[in-house]
């Protein structure tokens, strides 16, 4: 079954983990949700198992892989199909040093046939989709004919879904908070990539806030994915099925509702070891804004580390909320 790109969540490091899909999962059933970035070398190398384990109700659900190696990459692309992950995706954006020093990430794109031969063979070594997901350019290496060039010789591989973060990674003396805030965006750049490559899904990914900012791209664009949004703001997601997906009404109307069907998750997650701290900091920010917000993130902040922390917990972190959420 093809997979539908309109909306997506980002994969984000540290955040997008297992717990949060599966919170994410309780608002949302159509969205497309990434992994945190995972190494061919942790893959291959580690503990594979912990790092491609998900729940089968986080489908539809993409792994993102770190690499430059194809012959690594093609063996990732592998598990990932083995795993029944619906998607492989390459990162070509990340710009941190760590990533840089191995040769993982956004450095990638001054090496755009490089790319195009681990996309190649990744995609000849699955069946499931495999994608790229890059920037607009590093450093000085950012004007839209090298943009162009490096999407055409990417394209040569037989990929066809590009995920376009709309701003520049400047590699050296920006960290990679600064390189999500400082470099501008230029969404105008990535309409632009669609007009002259019609024939590739191009979604857009960057600093993209609000369901009308989504519903102005999508005018020119496949797709839009949205990062630290969903994360600062998970109720965005509540809207998403009925506004990109035909979905007859939304998964959920009421916030406590969707925690409170995400206990039984955090109850089996509880005995198999993991701590409640690990799950509930990604719901931090599910009330913002309404009364009671800041007393139940309190109490969740200062309770749920504590050894042996469980589900009432978090029963005691809803009573902090004033209203009916």
């Amino acid at each position: 079954m093809p997979v539908n790109r309109t909306f997506s969540t980002a994969p984000m490091m540290d955040w997008s983990d297992r717990h949060c899909r599966m919170f994410w999962r309780q608002l949302t059933r159509n969205t497309l949700l990434y992994s945190e970035m995972v190494t061919t070398g942790a893959l291959l190398h580690g503990q594979r198992e912990r790092f491609l384990q998900y729940s089968n109700e986080e489908h539809p659900i993409a792994l993102q892989l770190g690499g430059s190696d194809p012959k690594a990459l093609a063996e990732c692309a592998r598990f990932a199909e083995q795993w029944h992950y619906d998607e492989v995706n390459l990162n070509v954006g990340c710009p941190s040093d760590r990533v840089q020093n191995n040769m993982i990430g956004a450095c990638l794109m001054a090496h755009p046939q490089l790319v195009a031969d681990c996309l190649k063979a990744m995609r000849d070594a699955c069946s499931i989709d495999v994608t790229v997901k890059h920037r607009i350019g590093i450093d000085d290496q950012d004007s839209y004919a090298q943009l162009c060039d490096f999407v055409g010789t990417v394209a040569q591989s037989g990929c066809t879904t590009f995920i376009v973060h709309a701003r520049k990674a400047i590699l050296q003396g920006l960290s990679p908070k600064e390189n999500r805030e400082i470099p501008p965006l230029k969404y105008e750049l990535v309409y632009q990539l669609k007009r002259d490559f019609p024939q590739l899904e191009i979604i857009l990914n960057g600093g993209i806030t609000t369901h009308e900012q989504c519903a102005e791209h999508l005018q020119h664009l496949d797709g839009v994915m949205l990062g630290r949004e969903t994360y600062h703001n998970p109720w965005i997601l509540a809207e998403a099925d009925q506004r990109y997906f035909n979905a007859a009404a939304n998964p959920v109307t009421d916030r406590i509702d969707a925690l409170r069907a995400l206990l039984p998750y955090i109850e089996q997650q509880l005995s198999q070891g993991a701590t409640l701290h690990h799950i509930t900091r990604h719901t931090l920010g599910l009330f913002n804004g309404l009364p009671g917000a800041r007393q139940f993130r309190r109490h969740l902040s200062e309770h749920a580390t504590r050894k042996g922390a469980c589900t009432d917990v978090l029963e005691q972190a809803l009573s902090r909320l004033t209203v009916p959420a």
